[in-house]
């Protein structure tokens, strides 16, 4: 089938059931379910966005003689990254870079590991084969997936196999003919109870006694067995998109999953007992390149949006005309320039593979993936500090229809801008910068790309130092001579 449209992903919702909870209740159906009813109904814009004129020679492209999601293409030029790139950038803008999982996130997961199908192969052809079968029936289908790679925080001092006990972490629990039975959770599986199917791998770090647990398959979220325990939504479905105009639109739904004793077909199974695959499964098949060009991507325009809101909270009490809220904002700026620098390096020293494929540039990407969780953080503190006590006191939706809104109009004007407006815009500022869902963001952020704290000591590791030593050995090399023939 070609490309889905919105009415089409939440049909096929509708038709498959899963085992979901939110606040101690079973929800028999999500899409009629007040909570997700508008996280939902963004999802399927962004499918709707395929169809649209305006935006499909961006969104899809052709393959096999259907229409497929530009995010599944695999490139073959600096062309082709630069067609992704804006078709990213597309999805962003409508979810004003606040969906941390849109669909084209785990298409770019599909997308480089059917480009790395002799990684699998390691582990048997079979896999290989699995993988990119698996690949083109999510690309027919136009799957929405999501994925669980974190163990619940349980001891956090052991590994899945110290845990009392064993099935804490996913595991598999026995081999069958059908394929492999797994019992065990996984965290954090964003917008899971919206999605069509799941992907399960594993960070690096599995030791040789943890090959139970060393395997990588993707499933339906309507598989028997398999549950998900949500976090509490920020909206359950009343919120008033006066006061909260971004958690009332944009929420992604985590959750917890839990496998009970769930079947994992053996042909959706693409990694099984090999721990050292599965460990070398980021760096060999080169994944975040692929994800990291839609991350950053997405992440420039959640910047701009960030600050974008930062100007408009100063010129609405002009406050833009003191030095202080001037350096702020183009500490701002200065932030979404190097992001839209990198990603411009990582196309344009693109790399291309024996297959006759390319991918954009490891270390733009990789820098972007340890400054972002330092970068956000302090965007959010610079709209704090613009936004200071005004954050606090607006007043509600419904004082603006009281006896009191001539008082209400009067006190809360800004300079040049009515109390309505004003107060529009600073709860816009609240809701990304102070309430819950805000909170929800910035954490989100933080640990995106995972623990910050080892991604940047990854990056020391296997950075390319020689240009930075040879510069060392030069300056020594001044000991031995004095003249200028040591450069």
């Amino acid at each position: 089938m070609p490309v889905r449209t919105g009415k089409q992903y939440i049909e096929g919702l509708k038709k498959h059931p899963r085992d979901v909870w939110v606040n101690g209740k079973r929800v028999d159906d999500v899409t009629a379910f007040p909570a997700f009813r508008r996280p939902l109904e963004r999802i399927a814009h962004l499918y709707d966005m395929q169809h649209d004129p305006a935006f499909a020679d961006v969104l899809t492209h052709r393959v096999d003689g259907e229409t497929a999601g530009t995010s599944y293409l695999t490139p073959r030029s600096h062309a082709d990254l630069v067609k992704r790139r804006k078709a990213f950038r597309l999805w962003a803008e409508a979810t004003l870079g606040m969906m941390g999982r849109s669909p084209d996130f785990l298409n770019c997961t599909l997308a480089a590991f059917a480009d790395a199908l002799d990684v699998f192969e390691r582990g048997g052809k079979q896999f290989a084969e699995n993988v990119l079968r698996y690949y083109e029936y999510a690309r027919a289908n136009d799957l929405m997936l999501t994925h669980a790679l974190v163990p619940p925080q349980n001891d956090r001092s052991k590994g899945p196999g110290g845990q009392a006990d064993p099935f804490l972490h996913l595991g598999v629990v026995r081999e069958t003919a059908e394929g492999l039975i797994l019992r065990g959770a996984r965290m954090l599986a964003t917008l899971g109870p919206l999605a069509d199917e799941v992907l399960v791998y594993n960070h690096p770090g599995l030791t040789p006694q943890e090959a139970p647990h060393a395997t990588v398959f993707a499933i339906p979220v309507d598989t028997p067995g398999l549950r998900q325990v949500c976090r509490p939504p920020y909206d359950r479905g009343d919120l008033d998109a006066m006061e909260h105009p971004l958690a009332s639109q944009l929420e992604e739904c985590d959750s917890l999953l839990i496998f009970n004793d769930v079947l994992v077909p053996w042909d959706r199974v693409f990694t099984y007992k090999n721990v050292e695959l599965s460990n070398a499964l980021y760096p060999d098949t080169n994944l975040r390149q692929w994800t990291g060009h839609q991350t950053a991507v997405r992440a420039q325009v959640k910047l701009e949006f960030v600050t974008g809101v930062a100007m408009e909270m100063a010129r609405s009490v002009k406050t833009d005309v003191h030095l202080h809220i001037q350096e702020m904002l183009g500490e701002c700026i200065n932030y979404i320039e190097i992001v839209k620098s990198c990603i411009a390096r990582a196309e344009f020293e693109c790399e291309t593979t024996h297959r006759g494929t390319v991918r954009p540039l490891f270390q733009p990407l990789m820098t972007l993936r340890t400054y972002l969780p330092r970068v956000y953080p302090r965007m959010i503190e610079i709209v704090q500090t613009i936004g200071a006590g005004g954050l606090m006191m607006m007043p509600s939706a419904a004082d603006f229809d009281s006896p009191i809104a001539a008082e209400v109009e009067k006190y809360f004007q800004g300079a040049g801008t009515s109390a309505i407006d004003r107060t529009r815009l600073y709860k816009l500022a609240w809701d990304l910068a102070g309430d819950a869902f805000g909170s929800r963001q910035l954490q989100y952020e933080r640990y995106y790309n995972g623990d910050p704290v080892r991604t940047t000591a990854s990056n020391f590791l296997f950075y390319d130092k020689s240009a930075c030593l040879n510069l060392v050995q030069k300056a020594l090399a001044l000991f031995e001579t004095n003249t200028l023939a040591a450069f």
